[in-house]
């Protein structure tokens, strides 16, 4: 409090002597600042505002391929299940399947169960791609390409867990395509058509 005062001090009164001295003190004074002046001055101090971040919109046809692709291994998570279950309780393949891709592997595991067999192990997917997609139709579809490996999907009787015989001969690895189409629901797959070519 006593520095400002003398900071306030008019420059005629001192002696000509030391006017160089009070004009020094006043600058010295007034240059000084508290630490909530300059926090004041930090606080008024515009800030510079950032540009506004540009959002590039989404490829709609890349997110459907990723989509399609996505539905399709959920599509054979299930089937796994639906197979392997005699109920057919703990699958939910209606969730990633309609039309004649669900009518008939429902009715094919049926059919596996009513006759007291079961498949264990899994399916393999490899090379799975989108060869063809289309979003601007009334029902979006895409078609997946890949290889499915069914050699570790064995089927054995539910009680025993025997091993059932199969032809020597079958395709165990083979190329298979399947239409994926976008339902209000969401993704599903409509339909499989195996290409009778080992992959």
């Amino acid at each position: 409090m006593k520095d400002r005062a003398h900071a306030s001090v008019p420059l005629h009164s001192c002696k000509p002597a030391t006017v160089l001295l009070c004009l020094c003190a006043a600058l010295t004074l007034t240059a000084c600042s508290s630490p909530d002046d300059s926090r004041n001055r930090a606080e008024e101090s515009p800030t510079p505002t950032r540009p506004p971040e540009t959002t590039t919109p989404a490829d709609p046809q890349a997110a459907a391929k990723k989509a399609a692709i996505s539905t399709y291994q959920a599509y054979w998570q299930e089937m796994e299940k639906l197979y392997a279950d005699p109920t057919g309780k703990n699958a939910h393949l209606d969730r990633y399947a309609a039309s004649a891709a669900l009518k008939n592997a429902e009715a094919d595991a049926k059919r596996a169960h009513d006759r007291g067999r079961i498949y264990t192990g899994g399916v393999g997917l490899t090379d799975q791609t989108v060869t063809k997609v289309n979003v601007s139709r009334k029902i979006p579809h895409a078609i997946v390409s890949s290889c499915l490996d069914i050699s570790k999907w064995r089927r054995v009787d539910a009680k025993t867990k025997t091993p059932v015989s199969l032809p020597e001969n079958r395709l165990t690895k083979y190329r298979i395509l399947s239409t994926v189409e976008k339902y209000p629901e969401g993704w599903r797959v409509t339909r499989d058509e195996p290409q009778g070519k080992k992959c």
